[in-house]
């Protein structure tokens, strides 16, 4: 599929994958598109920053390329390793059969043949469906001398092989990386990419992404659901409650056939929603319900 050629029709190929999203993403995410540039999201976790990446390898037909950052990673481990395992046995295969010629043994080692491609150097080859879309997730879990490392790397969209030499992408993949601010990423990283916060949505946007993402469920549910969450977000919780938890906890009352909340379907679902024993206890007893009554006086009649 072409790249769309406006702001609307982002939106609406995102939209026709299940992403719901406004008009300044779609914006950010056109422009990261139209000029090649690498698209840095930040936000907090669970609101969709990794679903961006999905939705838009899913629309535009490109291979998705996840590099899943953590900590101790480095740039042997998201470009390239070599086969070892397999190397030993190719040496002692050749040293059985004797004569072994001990030059063209080491080229052949370090061929295309023992190499492991890792999701860097997977983005950097050629593909027939067309640039593939790397997602480059959870940046903020790495170290600075990564980020010096991707900062070459997208920069040139190279990455070399010191065994093999360069290998350059025939066409620059698309490339979204997300962080959940848990540090700041180096502002030289940030100035090679168009940035955006994801924000959690506003209450008509969830309960679009709801709809989306999980049909099923009835309006009156889905609003309550969304108004439950929202209020939520504004207590003091170690983990607010992310778009995804929305999303889970909501197929989780299906799952259970439940067609109104109350303080005690709450109480018994609330790990879907928070993941934290400390938050948990918090909304134990009258605060649950204290919420629930909060979130249903602000809604309207659906």
């Amino acid at each position: 599929m072409t790249q769309p050629n406006s702001i609307d029709a982002v939106q609406n190929m995102l939209d026709a994958q299940g992403y719901v999203c406004g008009r300044a993403l779609a914006t950010v995410v056109f422009l990261s598109l139209k000029l090649g540039r690498p698209l840095f999201l930040e936000g907090e976790a669970g609101v969709g920053k990794t679903e961006i990446a999905k939705a838009l390898a899913s629309g535009l037909n490109r291979r998705l390329i996840r590099l899943q950052c953590y900590e101790g990673l480095d740039a042997s481990s998201a470009v390239y390793e070599w086969n070892f395992p397999a190397q030993m046995v190719a040496i002692r295969t050749a040293e059985a059969s004797g004569g072994a010629d001990r030059n063209a043994l080491q080229t052949e080692l370090f061929s295309d043949e023992y190499l492991i491609e890792r999701p860097l150097l997977q983005a950097m080859r050629p593909d027939e469906s067309g640039a593939p879309v790397l997602l480059i997730d959870e940046l903020d879990r790495t170290d600075e001398p990564f980020e010096a490392f991707l900062l070459e790397a997208l920069s040139d969209f190279q990455v070399t092989i010191p065994e093999l030499g360069t290998v350059k992408a025939p066409e620059p993949p698309i490339v979204i990386l997300t962080s959940n601010r848990t540090r700041e990423v180096h502002d030289a990283l940030k100035r090679r990419c168009l940035y955006h916060w994801v924000d959690y949505p506003d209450f008509e946007r969830e309960i679009q992404i709801l709809h989306a993402r999980a049909p099923e469920a009835a309006e009156a549910l889905s609003r309550e659901v969304v108004a439950f969450v929202q209020h939520l977000r504004t207590e003091d919780l170690f983990k607010k409650p992310g778009v995804a938890e929305t999303i889970d906890w909501a197929k989780c009352l299906l799952a259970l056939d439940v067609i109104n909340l109350s303080p005690e379907v709450i109480g018994d679902t609330l790990g879907a929603i928070l993941k934290y024993q400390d938050d948990i206890q918090k909304l134990q007893g009258s605060e649950a319900k204290r919420i629930l009554d909060e979130a249903k006086a602000t809604l309207e009649p659906a």
